[in-house]
């Protein structure tokens, strides 16, 4: 909800999109650092103190409600979302190769992803019944508490002893940085994986504009969290499937995200609560790509730095954000489907195979 508290605070739309971008910026700064420091030392303590950090930005905003608390709060989320980006990816894909379950990653990602997707249910009753008893403040208290019981919970999380630990106990810190940067960038096989999951992953920052759609579109307030639970549903739905073919070819993958911004801009000229259902169609269909991209960047990475390698494609999604916060202050819905087009266009280039 907390795009409506910006709203309900007095800023516009201008001074909204402005802490996106303020966001984004910190993620640019940070990603491939923070990435490089839970490569060189704990990735389990990487998403740790990024629950912390989250729960530290959440409790300036309630707290100092406005502008200046809000840009501080974006800063703490975007330091505490570069801390986790690439670390859960290469936690969970080196444990299951550690145990002999490499080829089921894309299977236990989409139930990661669904899994994500789908807490937005009870979520959205507690934080409907929350905004009910206590408004805004009561809601952001307790998603400080949300954020500090994840990172206690992230504290038991198993971490595998890393195939190649003898090679990276021997590399430094800027030495880790330098291995994933060259991964990303020299290898054909991994480069063209990197820029299709900075596209793909940019175009998410569209979930932030979510609520004011729904409430530009004739949805109340109160019943905001309500009428948003067929999205996460049917991102979940893609995920899923994604899961479970993940061999479809690059030319498909393109396809379907196309019908699903073809339907995103007829939601956006109908402009009715009713388009939300077209909103959720796009977004499972999103997803459904999204984890694909994702579990074929996991299998291409090959050296000792796999979070920082990811958090390069992590660097790539926050300028996609930026795009993505332009096109909707120039044309909202319409604008962002145009991109998702472009992006669309872009994936059998960026995801067909090479061979080193």
């Amino acid at each position: 909800m907390y795009a409506l508290l910006f709203s309900a605070t007095g800023l516009s739309d201008a001074d909204i999109s402005v802490l996106f971008v303020i966001w984004s910026g910190v993620g640019i700064v940070a990603e491939v650092p923070m990435g490089a420091l839970a490569d060189r030392f704990s990735r389990r303590y990487a998403l740790v103190a990024a629950g912390v950090a989250q729960a530290a930005g959440y409790a300036l905003w309630t707290a100092l409600p406005g502008f200046p608390g809000f840009a501080g709060g974006f800063v703490l989320w975007g330091l505490g979302g570069a801390l986790a980006s690439g670390a859960l990816e290469a936690l969970v894909y080196d444990g299951l190769t550690a145990a002999g379950g490499q080829a089921r990653y894309p299977t236990v990602l989409s139930w990661l992803r669904s899994a994500e997707l789908l807490s937005q249910l009870p979520t959205a009753l507690a934080a409907t019944l929350a905004f009910a008893a206590g408004g805004y403040v009561l809601v952001g208290w307790v998603s400080v508490g949300s954020c500090l019981c994840a990172a206690a919970l992230a504290t038991r999380l198993p971490e595998a002893p890393r195939a190649d630990s003898s090679d990276s106990d021997e590399l430094g810190y800027l030495a880790t940085l330098r291995a994933g940067i060259a991964e990303a960038v020299a290898r054909p096989a991994v480069r063209g994986v990197v820029l299709a999951v900075a596209l793909l992953g940019g175009i998410d920052a569209f979930e932030e504009y979510f609520a004011l759609l729904a409430n530009q579109w004739g949805v109340p307030v109160i019943a905001v969290p309500f009428a948003l639970l067929v999205i996460p549903v049917a991102g979940a739905a893609g995920a899923a499937i994604g899961g479970r073919h993940g061999g479809l070819r690059p030319a498909l993958l393109g396809a379907a995200l196309a019908t699903g911004a073809a339907v995103l801009v007829a939601t956006g000229v109908l402009h009715r609560p009713v388009g939300l259902i077209g909103l959720a169609v796009f977004y499972g269909l999103y997803r459904l790509v999204l984890l694909v991209a994702d579990a074929r960047l996991q299998d291409r990475i090959t050296g000792p730095a796999r979070a920082t390698v990811t958090s390069v494609a992590e660097l790539g999604t926050e300028f996609v954000c930026l795009a993505v916060y332009a096109a909707w202050a120039l044309d909202q819905v319409v604008g962002i489907g145009v991109l998702v087009l472009l992006t669309a266009a872009a994936l059998p280039y960026a995801l067909r195979h090479r061979s080193t």
